[in-house]
Formats: structure tokens, sequence, C-alpha cells
């Protein structure tokens, strides 16, 4: 676990002791304020900074020009840069957005642009998170980009739209604005990235991908311009079977849950045609791409079949090609996490700020104590949990207090694997086996709890030494 409470050193002076705010001093504020944050991060401002010291310093921080929305995303992106440069294996860039509603902040209201049906005003929230493509794991956030909404006129014409700088489809360019030309590297995205300028700047950019296709397109089987024009959809599903597998499918708002339902796997070369009504700025020239379609085998009566169509420009040759593809888009679930991470256990929107320069780097510092809630998770999972000591990545007090509540008596020696399952444990998770493994929800709920225990078990020891 590279991320949440080192035993010896601060995640705080890791990712922000570095970063240049023009005096030293805001650099470790910065610091120490992601430090108590991480260790509360539920409930409002005055609840994750008890101290009206702690409190206040943070708003004076926030109200620093040096303080920028951007000069934490920077920080925050190199740090999460020199994991991905030591992660072995392919790393999933997870781009999505979502809509931050600060509508109870009505001097603010000019300001912020449009959301939801167009009643609500805040921002569009676009993200980009680094994930290792086997094992899951979160290495951090790379970007962030806080949009404001036009208000468009109905009578706008497609050239018109075309030439505005603020048009949404643009957020998935300017997400991969700061990415290398790294094969490395694979971005992911659901469909509202299927446009084909996204698709050509993908196919251009030096990085793997896979978007999940929703548009109507035309597309040439196979890699040349040979036979008849055929829709996407019809040509992916006339491709032969590559195989097949089962999984279990969560239930759902209008799905019911599938205790296993049977998948076919579909895939194979394609020449993707551009529109002939052009929405972005993006050559004529088809796109050599590969395509790989998940569908569902007899969904339970009334329900509609799980369907999945996905565009790649990683070679599809066979299951295994098609199956890998799966896999990093599967992956793609975290970004929602995140987001949900955000609201619920950072309650990001509760957030009462007069303007927009104050607001916006405290969106960007919440949003890293977020990716920290999805630590909790990995750091379970990992393939050495059961073998690793928790004192290895914990402070020695928190296995302490935890093994005490959990055994009744401490034992500096549980495993990362017992450590989390008693946080778990802590948080209402249940340990039957039916409750499949702990989210990253229970496990801060049970981290918030263990907090406050150390809270008290540190008054305690400091009124036993005579230091009150």
């Amino acid at each position: 676990m590279s991320s949440l409470c080192e035993p010896d050193s601060s995640l705080g002076q890791a990712i922000f002791g570095d970063t240049n705010l023009g005096d030293r001093r805001r650099t470790a504020r910065l610091a120490d304020t992601f430090d108590l944050m991480q260790k509360h991060p539920g409930g409002t401002l005055p609840e994750k900074l008890a101290s009206p010291a702690d409190l206040r310093a943070f708003y004076r921080l926030c109200d620093c020009e040096r303080v920028t929305h951007a000069a934490v995303i920077d920080a925050v992106r190199q740090h999460t840069f020199s994991k991905v440069e030591n992660c072995g294996e392919p790393v999933l860039i997870l781009h999505d957005a979502t809509e931050l509603d600060y509508t109870s902040l009505e001097s603010l209201a000019g300001d912020l642009g449009q959301i939801g049906k167009g009643s609500r005003c805040g921002y569009v929230c676009q993200n980009v998170l680094a994930v290792a493509a086997d094992s899951g794991e979160v290495l951090g956030l790379v970007d962030q980009i806080l949009h404001h909404r036009d208000e468009v006129p109905e009578n706008e014409t497609l050239a018109e739209l075309r030439e505005r700088e603020t048009r949404e489809s643009l957020l998935w360019i300017h997400g991969t604005k700061n990415l290398p030309a790294d094969a490395k590297l694979v971005d992911v995205a659901d469909r509202g990235a299927d446009t084909f300028e996204f698709l050509e700047h993908e196919f251009k950019s030096g990085r793997r991908f896979v978007i999940r296709a929703c548009k109507v397109r035309k597309v040439y089987a196979g890699h040349e311009q040979i036979g008849p024009q055929r829709y996407l959809k019809q040509y992916a599903e006339s491709l032969p079977e590559l195989g097949r597998f089962t999984m279990k499918v969560q239930a759902q708002a209008g799905r019911k849950a599938r205790k296993n339902a049977e998948f076919i796997v579909r895939g194979g070369p394609l020449l993707v045609c551009p529109p002939h009504a052009k929405r972005g700025h993006h050559g004529n020239e088809p796109l050599p791409l590969f395509v790989v379609q998940v569908i569902e085998v007899n969904p339970p009566a009334g329900e509609k079949a799980i369907e999945w169509t996905l565009l790649t420009n990683e070679p599809v040759r066979g299951f295994e090609d098609a199956w890998r593809v799966v896999g990093w888009y599967e992956r793609r679930w975290i970004i929602e996490e995140f987001h949900k991470a955000k609201k619920t256990g950072c309650r990001i929107e509760d957030m009462q700020f007069t303007c927009l320069e104050r607001l916006e780097p405290a969106i960007a510092l919440l949003s890293v104590v977020a990716v920290t809630l999805l630590n909790l998770r990995d750091a379970s999972r990992r393939p050495d949990a059961k073998t690793r000591l928790a004192t290895s990545i914990m402070a020695a007090d928190y296995v302490k207090v935890l093994s005490t509540w959990r055994y009744r008596r401490a034992k500096e020696d549980i495993t990362v694997y017992e450590f989390f399952y008693a946080l778990a444990r802590l948080g209402g998770h249940q340990n039957r086996k039916s409750d499949g493994q702990p989210g990253w929800l229970v496990l801060w709920r049970g981290w918030t709890k263990l907090q406050a225990m150390l809270d008290g078990y540190d008054v305690a020891r400091r009124t036993k030494c005579g230091k009150t």
C-alpha cells in the first residue's frame, strides 16, 4: 500500500512537499491539511478540521492567489506519474465526468454553469484516474477539469457547434493533454467519449485505448476498403464467436441481478468511417481499429441483454486478446467508485465558499482525499495481504488500537488482510462468505470510527503522561 497512513512518513509531504506556492509555510500547510483530512474524510469542513486554528489556516490557504486548482492538480499529477513509472504492468487511464452540485451557494450562481436539466448549477467535473491494469490498484489522479457548461442557443448551427471551444465533447481530448505518447498507457472511456474526433485523436496519440461505442457508425470489414459498408453493431454480431464466459451481475436500476450470466465474446478488425456531418475537427480517412463485442446469452424474461461494443487499437485476433480488452474496460467502474467517494465519502458538494478561487482548490484537495478511500479497498486485496504484517504499511498505534478492539488484546503481528477485515467489521461488514469482499464505503466507515478511537487513545495517553 503506497498511501493512506505510512508508518514513518506523511503522505501529504510525499504528494505536496515540492509544490511551489511561493512560501514554504503554505506548502507545509497544504500537506498538513491533506493529512488531517484523510484521517477524517467525512462530514463538513469543520468536521474534517476539528481544530478552529486548522480550519482558519485552510481558509487562508485557499484565499491565497498562488493556491489554485491547477497548482494542487499539478502536484498530484507528478506524484501519480512517479507511481506509473514504477508500475511494471500496463496502466489504465480512466476518463469520466460527474456533475458537482453547488446550487446552494447563491453568491456563486452567476459564476457556475448549468447542470442536470438546467435548473441547478455547478461544474461538469472531468476526472482522469490512473489504475494498474492487472491488480486494479488506484495509482492516483492524473487530471481534473472543472467545466462551466454554456447556455447554448437553440438555433446553434453545426458549424457553430464545431467551432465552439466550450463544447463538452472536447473534455475528453483536454483530459489527455498531460499524457505522454506511451503504449504502456491505455485510455479507457465510456460511451460519452464515442466521437470520431476523439477516436482519431486517440489513434494518433501513441497510447492504447478502449472506448465503448454508442453511435450508429458505418464500417468496413477488415482493414481495407473492400466490399460494402456495414453498420458497426451488425458487423460485430456477424463476427465468429471467440469464446464464452460466465459472471455474476449486480442489480442496478432497471436491471435484475444475475447469479451466473453467460456471455458470448466476438471480435476482429474493422475500418471505422468518418461521419458525413462533422461535429468536431477530424479528417476524412477511416480508422483501422478492432472491435470487441460482449453480449449476454438468454437474459431473464423481460430483461434486455447486457451488451458492450468496444472500439480499440489493441489487436484482437483471438479470445485471449478480446478477454484482455474486456478486462481493461471492466476496470472502468473504479472511476464511478471514485465519484461516489468524492460525494458520499468526502461530501465534496457540502463546502460553503463564496468565491470560485477558494472553492476550486478545495475541490482538488478533497478529490485527492477521495483516492485514499479507494486505497483502503486496494490494500485488503493485494496478493501479499495475508502474509505481510500490517505494521509494514500502517502506524503501530493504528494496529494496536484496532487489534485491541477486534481481538480484545493488542496484537502487533496481524497481517494486512486481518487488519482490513477488522476495519471492515468495525464499519459494519459481517465478514461472512456470502458478503463478498468489503468495498471502500464500508472500509471508510470503519476508518472513520478507528480515527475517533485513535483520538481517544491519544488523549488517554497524554493524560496518563501528565501532558494535558
